[in-house]
This record gives structure tokens, sequence and C-alpha cells, in this order.
């Protein structure tokens, strides 16, 4: 069925893969085409499968997931990646982002909805647990010399969006859209898109769903 959503399953242990699989295989918009254990399969196998969703262990042997991660949206910039971790250090997670991932959830987390965090990854939008996704000493620091429409821009940025869809949901033209993006930039001396939603997400300058 081509309108499931692909999912490769990255992890160690073939006990949570199995439990994984069938997590997400009950849903039926969702397919698992694929399994590995370690970093160096995952990469084979993302470019050998191409999925629409990497559920990726962050701490593995030989080739974690971070740089799995790097590897894989170098030659495969379209997959969307989800890390999960034991650990809710706020390195980790900015180095998981950072490396490309779209989303970071906690394997222990006894709320941990697989199939809602994948069919968002697929969605295009930026999953966070919530243990990880706001530190407290950042909690409240706000703006950071970003005009209210550039605030409203950097939280469509955050849930994935381009230039162009933003410009649809606000009625701006892309060219507009494009002009703020790098005003944003600017003012916060961040270069790249990864680093930007991490930004935004650790300082609070966005709310997340």
């Amino acid at each position: 069925m081509a309108h499931r959503i692909t999912v490769l399953l990255v992890d160690d242990h073939a006990l949570v893969r199995r439990g994984f699989r069938r997590m997400l295989e009950d849903d039926p918009e969702i397919s698992v085409v694929g399994e590995a254990n370690e970093g160096n399969e995952a990469v084979r196998l993302a470019l050998e499968l191409r999925p629409k969703v990497i559920v990726m262990d962050c701490a593995m042997p030989e080739l974690d997931g971070i740089e799995a991660t790097r590897r894989i949206l170098e030659k495969f910039p379209q997959a969307g990646i989800l890390m999960l971790s034991m650990h809710a250090e706020e390195t980790l997670v900015s180095q998981a982002l950072q490396a490309g991932a779209r989303g970071y959830v906690l394997k222990n987390a006894m709320e941990l909805d697989l199939v809602r965090a994948v069919k968002s990854i697929a969605a295009g939008m930026t999953v966070l647990d919530p243990q990880v996704s706001r530190p407290d000493a950042l909690k409240g620091e706000r703006g950071g010399g970003l005009t209210p429409r550039e605030l409203e821009i950097l939280q469509h940025i955050v849930a994935g969006k381009s230039n162009k869809e933003i410009a649809t949901d606000l009625n701006l033209s892309a060219n507009t859209v494009a002009v703020h993006r790098a005003n944003i930039m600017d003012t916060l001396g961040i270069h790249k898109t990864a680093e930007l939603v991490v930004y935004a997400i650790r300082n609070g300058l966005v709310n997340l769903p």
C-alpha cells in the first residue's frame, strides 16, 4: 500500500525492535520495512529501502545513532529520523537535533506513544519528549530580540515547514518569508536550520504541542 508510512527500526536489542514493530504495525497506516541492529547496517538499509521514517536508537556499539543519523542524511536528506534514548541530557538532545534528527524521545517514558511520534515525524513536524524539550533553567527566556512576526515564523520553522508552506499559512510571499528567516538567523547568530530549531526550543521561543 503506497500510502503507508514506511519505517526502518534501528536498535541493538532484538526484543526492543520486536516490541516497537508490534506497536507500529498495529496501525494500518504504518509498515515496518526493515530492521537494523547497529549504525552501519542502519546506514546501508536506509539508503537501500529509503523509508519515510527511521526510528533510531541513540546508544549503539560501533556506530552510534547520532553519527548514523548524520551519515544517512548526507545521502538521503528526505529521511525523517526519530531518536530514541534512555538519557535526557541536554547535550545529547542538542547533538541529535544538530545531526538532523527531527525528534528525540525517551525510550523509558511511560507515556511513549511511538505511533503518534512516527506519524508526526512523517508529517514533517519536530517531536520532543516533554522531559527534555525545555530545560528548567531556560524557561521564561523569551524574545531574543525577534519581532512578533519573526517569532511567528520561527514557530512554523520549528514545525518543519518550508518557506512556501509558511507563506501560504501567513498569507505572505515566499520571498518575504525567506527574508524573515535570514533576519532571524542573523539576529540569533545561527546559520543552520537544525541549530535554529534547537535554540528556539531550548530557549522557550516557541510553543510545543
